[in-house]
């Protein structure tokens, strides 16, 4: 499985992004896109890589990170195997390098041991 990023850019602090992440191809244990946890990570310039956001295939459960709550959406669309994480109220402390991350099992996500990751979008925002 591939997964690529896309949507990042240039945005003053207040602004809003979608950023999209779509899967291609099929993983050597057969899984398909819709029985995969998705998530999204960050690193800023300097910092370590940290969670944002995340949902599960099989309830639809999200998380997100205390830092984003109340304005990142995370969202997913099967049908596209395409997750989304549309962010609002974007704050400079939000640039950073965003991620996609996919993997089969939620507590992997949680302790950043993904299977599978995007190569990143990059997020600048100016204030």
């Amino acid at each position: 499985v591939e997964l690529v990023e896309s949507g990042g850019g240039l945005v003053q602090a207040g602004d809003s992004l979608r950023l999209s992440c779509t899967a291609s191809g099929r993983a050597a244990n057969g899984r398909t896109f819709e029985t995969w946890d998705m998530a999204w990570f960050r690193q800023a310039p300097g910092k370590e890589r940290e969670f944002v956001a995340g949902i599960k295939w099989k309830d639809g459960s999200i998380y997100y990170s205390d830092s984003v709550q109340g304005r990142f959406i995370i969202s997913r669309d099967n049908a596209k195997n395409t997750v989304y994480l549309q962010m609002n109220s974007l704050k400079p402390e939000d640039t950073a390098v965003y991620y996609c991350a996919a993997d089969p099992n939620f507590r992997a996500i949680v302790a950043g041991m993904v299977e599978i990751w995007g190569l990143g979008t990059l997020v600048t925002v100016s204030s």
